[in-house]
């Protein structure tokens, strides 16, 4: 509570605010930047409040940024970033021109910046966070029908529709409070699993090409050559990440996907084992049980797997 109280206060005493998030967002990386946005103002008008970063159109039915911020305005700036673990992550890097830095995330608190630091791993997801952060301040913070939105469409995105592990009793009855506001739950539902026909030819690639041991550890790797044979894009292969766990056989999964300008983007995923310490050995991170990370090449591609498949044989060993 005292940080939130620091918070509040620091956002009170700065005219100009400007929210950072990461790099190649996420529904919540979005959804937790503008939702405090559109939350902060609604409580304070008279403020220069922005969103910057850099963006896919994928999102686009959520919130877009605001192109026209220069350097100058950070001069006397607070920045605030949300929803990202360390540094390297930043997406501008002119969060740090601010004259305070706030960092509120709920990844494990590995790269620890920021003037004011609010980290709550524990929690479902970054939108939640703020969710939580306008409650406490609910006699002088005003909510909006259109951070509601934001925010339950950050929650749905960062559960798995309330599938994952870290939906709690509190996830829940904070998404009930962002219902009673007047916004379209179900076409929000629908965005956020709405794909393009080319995603789901690939989606059939993955199905058809995934490699499975005998203890449930599995990956698939999306190449350049791949990629552009479905036309599809590096950023949009998110959509593809969480289809291994369907699969009844597998465990823990990674996919591998060719970067364009060399190495391969790794996305772990895990229905048990903890993964997030692998991730980390290969200038990645996150969650336990949903970690990125990057190999440089194929050597290391078959190192990370090798690694998720001990995790899975010593989890399987134990139950």
């Amino acid at each position: 509570m005292r940080v939130q109280q620091k918070i509040f206060q620091m956002i009170q005493d700065f005219e100009t605010i400007i929210i950072h998030r990461h790099e190649r967002p996420d529904p919540d990386a979005i959804a937790s930047q503008c939702g405090l946005k559109k939350i902060l103002q609604a409580s304070f008008p008279p403020k220069k409040i922005y969103a910057v970063g850099s963006f896919n159109d994928s999102l686009k039915f959520l919130a877009r940024m605001d192109k026209k911020v220069n350097d100058e305005v950070y001069q006397d700036a607070l920045v605030i970033v949300v929803d990202t673990a360390d540094v390297a992550r930043i997406s501008d890097e002119r969060f740090a021109k601010g004259k305070k830095l706030i960092k509120i995330d709920h990844h494990p608190n590995d790269d620890i910046y920021g003037d004011l630091l609010w980290v709550e791993p524990t929690v479902s997801s970054t939108s939640e966070l703020i969710v939580h952060f306008y409650l406490t301040f609910k006699n002088k913070l005003k909510m909006t029908t259109e951070a509601a939105r934001l925010l339950y469409a950050g929650i749905v995105g960062d559960t798995g529709r309330f599938l994952y592990p870290a939906t709690t009793a509190k996830t829940l009855e904070i998404a009930s409070f962002l219902l009673t506001f007047p916004f379209n739950a179900s076409l929000i539902s629908r965005e956020l699993s709405t794909i393009s026909m080319k995603v789901a030819k690939l989606s059939g690639y993955v199905y058809q090409n995934i490699s499975v041991d005998e203890n449930g550890a599995a990956y698939v790797l999306l190449s350049t050559k791949i990629l552009q044979s479905y036309n599809v894009a590096e950023f949009e292969t998110s959509a593809i990440v969480s289809l291994p766990g369907m699969i009844d056989e597998v465990l823990s999964w990674v996919i591998f996907v060719e970067k364009a300008e060399g190495g391969f983007r790794a996305r772990l995923r895990s229905k048990g084992p903890t993964i997030n310490e692998i991730a980390k050995r290969y200038n990645g991170g996150g969650h336990l049980l949903a970690s990125g990370a990057n190999a440089k090449n194929h050597e290391e591609v078959q190192k990370i797997y090798r690694e998720i498949q001990d995790v899975a044989q010593k989890w399987r060993n134990k139950q």
